[in-house]
């Protein structure tokens, strides 16, 4: 159990359900739990809503759901987010799941159960409140936590089936093509770029592992006073994929220029203890038993394009009024990330 005071509000009109039906699916459902039930929501967030759980001893959990309203083709698949951390618990730091729930009858759509943990999230990248020793040891178990992730033995935990393993950039591409498609509000010249040039450059390394699909500093929790991950979270992305496309997301933070999302603008990677992308690749590369990575241009630039549709995706569901993040400006960072996508890929 835990006393500090998490980043809560009070449930947002748009995304509030029957308590009362949720607090008598806990009693059934959740060993330990104990009524009543009080129900807060974290702050933040543009996609499933997130919310924190206190009964009636103090105990703390966290309930993830999917948005309201119409809904993306494949998007928000939290029942996925659950299966993956449940199987993945002892060998990658998860939180502890306790239920899932996939009868809309209780609060109208599906939903999971997890513990609440207490630790910290660095929402700011360039890790201004530590030392430069302890910003080295806190990307380093970004770097090795990855690479972990990336060894396990997807098939043995039970997740043989979680994905379609081998072609996964072109899964990717036509995926990500059809969700950007299916939000597209404007012409973006650069995305129509991206569509035609991205088929072409995809590798042909044909590496398989479970690919986390958001890794990056914000989606993990460390230690609450020591430079460790204790949970890797926002699974939703998750699927067997392929390891470099996690690597190249990841390494996005350097190439950012939006401190919303992450960034590392006027670090200076001599002095701060963070490294730079090169050497946090390398890193990488040796705790895999890679010599290197062929056509970075390509994974970067397919990352970009990847964020660039989820950006579209968050966009028209603020203009729709269902986006997590209430008050959130009707802004489309699509057309930027697009732009930016194009030239990295025609620069390599």
């Amino acid at each position: 159990m835990t006393t500090a005071s998490p980043p809560v509000r009070d449930v947002v009109p748009a995304h509030r359900f029957d308590e009362t039906r949720l607090a008598a699916w806990m009693a059934a459902n959740v060993e330990g739990y104990r009524a009543p039930l009080k129900v807060q929501q974290f702050q933040g967030g543009a996609s499933n809503p997130t919310f924190l759980l206190t009964d009636g001893v103090g105990w703390r959990y966290v309930l993830r759901k999917k948005p309201p309203g119409q809904l993306l083709a494949s998007a928000h698949q939290v029942d996925r987010e659950y299966r993956v951390m449940k199987a993945l618990g002892g060998l990658v730091p998860v939180p502890f799941m306790r239920a899932l729930c996939e009868d809309p009858e209780v609060i109208g759509t599906t939903f999971y159960v997890m513990d609440y943990l207490e630790g910290r999230i660095f929402r700011d990248a360039t890790l201004p409140d530590c030392t430069p020793a302890e910003r080295t040891a806190i990307y380093d178990d970004l770097n090795a936590t990855l690479a972990k992730l990336h060894q396990v033995d997807f098939a043995a935990v039970g997740l043989a089936d979680y994905g379609r393993p081998g072609n996964y950039f072109e899964r990717q591409v036509a995926r990500w093509t059809r969700q950007y498609r299916d939000a597209e509000s404007q012409s973006i010249p650069a995305m129509d770029a991206l569509l035609a040039e991205l088929p072409a450059r995809i590798p042909s390394d044909q590496s398989v592992s479970i690919a986390h699909g958001d890794y990056r500093l914000e989606n993990v929790m460390y230690h609450p006073t020591e430079p460790r991950i204790i949970a890797v979270l926002d699974w939703e992305l998750s699927t067997i994929g392929h390891p470099l496309a996690d690597i190249a997301y990841n390494g996005f933070i350097w190439r950012s220029h939006s401190p919303g999302w992450g960034s590392l603008d006027g670090v200076d990677f001599a002095t701060s203890g963070i490294p730079n992308e090169a050497d946090y690749v390398a890193a990488y590369c040796r705790r895999t038993g890679r010599a290197g990575i062929d056509d970075w241009a390509f994974l970067m630039a397919f990352s970009i394009f990847r964020l660039a549709s989820i950006s579209q995706g968050v966009y028209r569901r603020v203009l729709a009024g269902n986006a997590a993040t209430e008050g959130r400006e009707a802004v489309n960072g699509t057309p930027a990330l697009a732009e930016q996508a194009l030239q990295i890929l025609r620069a390599g």
